[in-house]
């Protein structure tokens, strides 16, 4: 008999030994199974607390589309981590996006969970009846120069167009913004009830870049259990001043650009005198003088200005500008320069190895902005060829 209890205890202890204590997103069903087993261990209050932080991340922690996809984000997201760290996660997740929920707090989310049909219950407070959403829209933010932002606020209304009421929801509520037919952002929140702050959003958040005609088209769902209600509005009018609008560039932490009718100095032909009567001038290919550096420097300039992108990066070998799909961005690269108009160009040193070109240019970037700009070149001697080493803007 005792030997009969003792292998009931033992196989006990093997089975809740298997039990996981942090995810394991190996694949759908791991991880199903761990947050399974993570969520027996704790009392019923931290169960729901556990569920609704799991789906606060699902819903604005990661960016997929299509509950599949968004679960396997929040697999990679969390694999690894315990109750604890989940928990604040879910908390910097909320706070980032406005989101009245914290760890801390009781229950407010109703019955989350995120492998489950969304079928209604009885006491189901998502389950919400309502026929239609209307949106209101109204500029905020007006400092004198106009506004800086709209407020996007989304009611759940009856038949009659009033707002219904509820509490104690969680809907699902996503913003879209578009221009001309290309989606610029999405925003998601929680509308708990019916007095859902809704949207703010800042003008500086869209690029200027992207915005046709100075208006942008927005869509609002809104996910109850049964039904997910839509609405949109089409043509509202923005602050084209309070538009973001990428700085010109600057090659030191963004780009440099240049004007394909530059004008070539004649004198670039004759090669600088650098040695003495006494000196000796190197043989070797990789300490040969190649042409003047100015030749490369506005070769450089004007392959930006033409935005032959690539023939620009292949003029440089300055580790500052990084890959050449940073050197290219469109919003914080070259790729933003529109034009570069070459006002002078001047070899301030050379030897046989390096130089230093001082050039001055006008830059206008691809929103019509032109920045005046004075730079340097360093410039070294690779294989008999001048390669823009670093670059500086002066003052």
């Amino acid at each position: 008999m005792k030997k009969f209890t003792f292998l009931l205890l033992l196989g006990f202890l093997t089975f809740t030994s298997c039990k996981k204590d942090q995810v394991d997103a190996t694949s759908t069903q791991t991880l199903q199974s761990s947050i399974n087993d993570m969520a027996s261990s704790l009392n019923t209050i931290k169960q729901i607390k556990f569920n609704e932080a799991l789906y606060i991340l699902k819903t604005f922690g990661v960016e997929a589309d299509g509950d599949v996809n968004e679960l396997k984000s929040l697999g990679k997201l969390i694999n690894g981590k315990k109750v604890p760290e989940i928990l604040a996660m879910a908390d910097e997740v909320a706070q980032k996006n406005s989101i009245e929920w914290a760890s801390t707090a009781p229950p407010s989310l109703g019955e989350m969970n995120i492998f489950g049909n969304e079928i209604a219950k009885e006491s189901d407070p998502n389950d919400v009846k309502a026929s239609s959403l209307s949106i209101m829209v109204n500029p905020s933010g007006d400092d004198g120069s106009g506004p800086s932002a709209l407020q996007i606020v989304p009611r759940l209304v009856d038949n009659a167009g009033k707002p219904i009421v509820f509490t104690g929801g969680a809907l699902e509520t996503t913003l879209e913004v578009f221009s001309n037919g290309v989606k610029l952002s999405t925003s998601k929140n929680l509308m708990l009830d019916n007095n859902f702050k809704g949207f703010h959003l800042r003008y500086s958040s869209l690029l200027a870049s992207k915005i046709v005609d100075n208006k942008i088209d927005i869509t609002v769902s809104v996910k109850t259990t049964a039904k997910t209600f839509k609405m949109s509005k089409i043509g509202i009018d923005v602050n084209p001043s309070a538009l973001r609008v990428p700085e010109a560039p600057k090659m030191d932490s963004t780009q440099v650009v240049q004007d394909p009718n530059a004008i070539v100095d004649p004198s670039l032909s004759t090669p600088p005198t650098t040695t003495t009567p006494t000196e000796t001038t190197p043989t070797s290919t990789s300490t040969k003088a190649p042409a003047d550096p100015k030749v490369t420097v506005n070769k450089f300039l004007s392959n930006v200005s033409s935005q032959n992108l690539k023939a620009a990066f292949d003029s440089s070998s300055n580790p500052s500008w990084g890959s050449y799909e940073s050197f290219s961005n469109p919003t914080s690269g070259f790729g933003s320069v529109k034009n570069v108009s070459v006002k002078n160009v001047t070899t301030n040193s050379s030897t046989p190895t390096s130089s230093s070109v001082s050039a001055t240019y006008d830059v206008t970037d691809k929103n019509g902005k032109t920045t005046s700009l004075k730079a340097t070149f360093g410039l070294k001697n690779v294989n008999g060829e001048w390669k823009i080493s670093s670059y500086k803007i002066n003052p």
